[in-house]
């Protein structure tokens, strides 16, 4: 039973590994300090549109046998939205990508940082940091291989060993669990919460992710009969992922501290309480989740570049290769020598906060194709739940334009 649950495995913990980055979890940490259990409802909500979207996404790759972005390309017929899309999807994803691997990577080195302490190298007003470069190297390894198989048991593993130190990190801290399913249960919005609340939403349904999912789906299943095993992955993976969002929210509303702004200061305020345990526990999970993303963030980009310009989307090929060794280079380079690319971040932000109410709106429209899906398009009630999902992301999309330019 076990080991056929296992052989079945597919893509769904590699979407569940690149949305729980070292940026979900700062923000699940700071959720837990500042409102306790009460936002847990939307870690729920959450978890119930990325289910909805990924296994639209995912159908799409096993019937099409094609990824999004390619589907996207050849189904607008119009020249000009045409290109306006293909800009729109290429700036967004693939400069938002490598503007969000420093990010990625910096968190990775900081769950090593925690056991390790700081390793740098001065090179006059430059300093390189040891642990970028490594995390670096372990995935440029993983993504040079190209073998789809070796990738997928590297992530599982990692995801793995992250959702058992956050769930390690969250029993330590003995939550009341009355407290925990009323804040699942119940909406509330706590003063000053709602950017909080966007924030968990728009860091859980990922618009890269979309992209990720139609990708790799093919390369692991070919057969109509296969859907069954894709939506079980989808399923699995994404509520595993999900817990241990909660789990870190759980941790850090559990210990009463108000000077916790990241997951390290989280290991700070629970050593008085379990010793020096906890620091492990958290550095372990913060490790595997950048490096995780690390790894992700450069494959979804290059899935993306390469079906938007029509190239293979083959791993071994230059092309594929060229796109995620940048994004790679520049989240290395920005990590290990303190550069903050705030105005790329910032325009990765407002890329992304236009870009996933259109792609969900693209693959809404794209999965109710005959012409696409023929049989397998969506029934009534997927579209119901998709637009309801369209609703919320466009009301998130203009809300994180609109911090951006803080015109709130």
């Amino acid at each position: 039973m076990i080991k056929n649950w296992f052989k079945n495995i597919g893509p769904g913990p590699l979407v569940a590994a690149a949305f729980i980055g070292p940026g979900t979890v700062t923000l699940c940490t700071v959720a837990g300090v500042n409102f306790g259990f009460a936002l847990l409802w939307a870690m729920v909500l959450s978890i119930i549109a990325t289910v909805i979207l990924q296994e639209m996404s995912a159908r799409l790759g096993i019937i099409s046998q094609k990824g999004l972005s390619e589907i996207i390309r050849t189904e607008i017929k119009n020249p000009i939205f045409k290109v306006l899309a293909i800009i729109l999807i290429l700036s967004a994803i693939v400069i938002g990508n490598a503007a969000y691997e420093a990010g990625n990577i910096s968190g990775g080195v900081l769950g090593l940082e925690a056991v390790f302490g700081h390793n740098a190298l001065d090179l006059g007003d430059f300093s390189l940091n040891y642990f970028s470069l490594m995390i670096g190297v372990i995935a440029f390894i993983l993504l040079y291989i190209g073998n789809y198989r070796v990738l997928e048991k590297a992530l599982v593993s990692l995801v793995i060993l992250m959702s058992i130190a956050f769930l390690i990190t969250a029993i330590m801290t003995k939550p009341d669990l009355g407290e925990i399913f009323k804040g699942v249960f119940t909406l509330e919005f706590p003063d000053e919460s709602i950017f909080t609340i966007i924030g968990l939403i728009g860091t859980t349904v990922v618009p890269y992710n979309l992209f990720l999912h139609a990708a790799l789906v093919k390369e692991k299943w070919h057969k109509e009969s296969d859907l069954k095993y894709a939506r079980k992955d989808t399923i699995v993976a994404v509520v595993l992922g999900g817990l241990v969002s909660m789990c870190i929210m759980i941790s850090a509303a559990a210990i009463q501290a108000q000077d916790i702004n990241n997951v390290a200061d989280l290991a700070k305020g629970l050593e008085p309480l379990f010793g020096s345990f906890s620091k492990y526990f958290l550095a372990i999970g913060l490790f595997a989740a950048g490096i995780t993303s690390a790894i992700t963030a450069p494959l979804a980009a290059a899935y993306v570049a390469t079906g938007c310009l029509g190239w293979s989307s083959n791993m071994k090929t230059k092309k594929f290769r060229a796109v995620w060794m940048f994004i790679l280079f520049v989240g290395v380079l920005s990590s290990s020598s303190g550069i903050k690319s705030i105005e790329i971040i910032k325009f990765a932000q407002v890329a992304n906060g236009l870009l996933l109410p259109v792609i969900a709106g693209f693959l809404i429209w794209i999965v109710n194709k005959t012409s696409v899906l023929g049989k397998y398009k969506n029934n009534l009630k997927q579209n119901i739940f998709g637009i309801i999902i369209l609703a919320i992301t466009i009301f998130l999309g203009l809300k994180s334009i609109s911090k951006v330019f803080e015109l709130i």
